[in-house]
C-alpha cells in the first residue's frame, strides 16, 4: 500500500499499520513472541547497539499489552542488550473500541496503567499524540495519571502534524519528545526550556516518502541535546542499523559526525535516565563498548551500507565478535 502512494494515515484507516500488527501480537503466544523478540536483539548486538528502549503498544488491551511487557522482562533477563520498557497503550484505539474512543482511554487510565505500575512493567509511558489517533485531551489525562502512577513520560510529537505535542510534553516535563518532523519554533523552544530531550528518528521520512524531517538544526541552536534512534518498528522503520541512523543523522540533519554519535550514545542514554553510567567512556562508567573498524569517527557520517562493528562489549565482556577483515590479524583488528 505504501509503494503504491498510500499515507501512513490511509493504511491505518484501511486496517493496516498498527491495526494489523494488532491482530498478529494479540494471536502470538509468549513463547513466540520471546523467540522473535531474541533475534532481533541478536540483530542489533551486530549493528553495535547495547541498550534499547522498547515499546509496547500492539496490543491494545490489557491482557495483550501486559504480554508484551512480560515478554520484555523475559529477554532483558536472557539477553545482554540492555532493555528499557515503555507502555505504549494509548498507539492507536482498536477495533473494538472504535465507535466509543473515550471508553478505551478509560480502560488505559483505569485498568492497564495501574497494572503496568503495580506489576512494575515498564518505566516510562508513551502516547501517540497525532489526530486520528489520540488528540491532546485524551492524551494530557494518559500522560498525568501515568505521571501520579510514577512512571516517567515519553511522547509521540508532532511527527504527521503539527498538534502541540511538544509544548505538553514540556508542561508535564516528559523524558523525551520523539520524531518532531513537524515541530514548530515555540515547539522547540518550550522544549528547550524544559529540558526534554529530542528523540530523532531520522530514516522514517524516507520509509514514509515524506519530506517534511525533523528540524534537528534549530534544535540544537536553540541548545537541545537530541537523540537519535532507529525507531525499528513494523510500519514506519524497519531498521536495525544504529551506524546507518548516524549516517542519515549527518547528511540529512547536518549534524557533524561528533554531534551524530553523541545523539546515539550519551544524549540517548540521558533520554531514558542512564546518562550517568552509560554513553560515554569515563572513569565509574559502565564498560559498554564497541570496536569499529573505520578510520576514524568521521566515517560514521560518511559510509553508507556496511556493518562496521567489530567487537561488541557489554558491562565489561566481550558479547560479540565478528571474524577481522581479510588480510587483518585479529590482534590488529580489536
Amino acid at each position: 500500500m505504501r509503494t503504491a502512494g498510500k499515507s501512513y494515515v490511509e493504511i491505518a484507516q484501511a486496517g493496516g499499520g498498527i491495526l494489523s500488527s494488532v491482530r498478529g501480537v494479540r494471536a502470538a503466544s509468549k513463547e513466540l513472541l520471546l523467540a522473535k523478540l531474541l533475534v532481533r536483539l541478536d540483530r542489533f548486538l551486530e549493528h553495535g547497539t547495547t541498550t534499547i528502549e522498547a515499546k509496547s503498544g500492539y496490543g491494545l488491551d490489557l491482557a495483550s499489552e501486559t504480554k508484551c511487557l512480560e515478554v520484555l522482562a523475559a529477554a532483558a533477563r536472557a539477553h545482554p542488550v540492555e532493555i528499557v520498557p515503555t507502555f505504549l497503550g494509548a498507539h492507536d484505539v482498536p477495533e473494538e473500541h472504535r465507535a466509543r474512543r473515550e471508553a478505551y482511554v478509560d480502560l488505559v487510565v483505569e485498568e492497564m496503567l495501574p497494572r503496568v505500575a503495580e506489576a512494575r512493567l515498564a518505566e516510562y509511558c508513551d502516547v501517540f499524540v497525532e489526530r486520528g489517533f489520540f488528540d491532546l485531551r485524551p492524551s494530557r489525562r494518559i500522560l498525568e495519571r501515568a505521571k501520579e502512577l510514577g512512571l516517567g513520560l515519553r511522547v509521540h510529537a508532532d511527527q504527521l502534524s503539527s498538534t502541540g505535542a511538544s509544548e505538553l510534553a514540556a508542561e508535564l516535563g516528559a523524558a523525551s519528545a520523539d520524531h518532531l518532523e513537524h515541530a514548530t519554533p515555540a515547539g522547540i523552544e518550550a522544549l528547550a526550556r524544559a529540558g526534554v530531550i529530542p528523540v530523532l528518528c531520522p530514516l522514517v521520512p524516507l520509509v514514509l516518502r515524506q519530506e517534511r524531517e525533523a528540524p534537528a538544526r534549530a534544535m540544537l541552536e536553540a541548545g537541545l541535546a537530541p537523540a537519535i534512534s532507529t525507531d525499528f518498528n513494523p510500519g514506519s522503520c524497519y531498521l536495525q542499523s544504529l551506524p546507518e541512523v548516524i549516517a542519515w543523522a549527518a547528511l540529512r540533519y547536518r549534524m557533524t559526525a561528533a554531534e551524530a554519535l553523541t545523539a546515539a550514545t550519551l544524549n540517548a542514554a540521558c533520554s531514558l535516565g542512564r546518562g550517568d553510567r552509560l554513553g560515554t567512556i569515563e572513569t565509574g562508567k559502565q564498560a559498554d563498548l564497541v570496536v569499529l573498524d573505520l578510520e576514524n569517527h568521521r566515517h560514521l557520517g560518511y559510509e553508507l551500507g556496511r556493518n562496521p562493528v567489530r567487537a561488541v562489549v557489554k558491562a565489561g565482556k566481550v558479547v560479540l565478535e565478528r571474524e577481522p577483515p581479510r588480510g587483518v590479524p585479529r590482534s590488529a583488528a580489536v
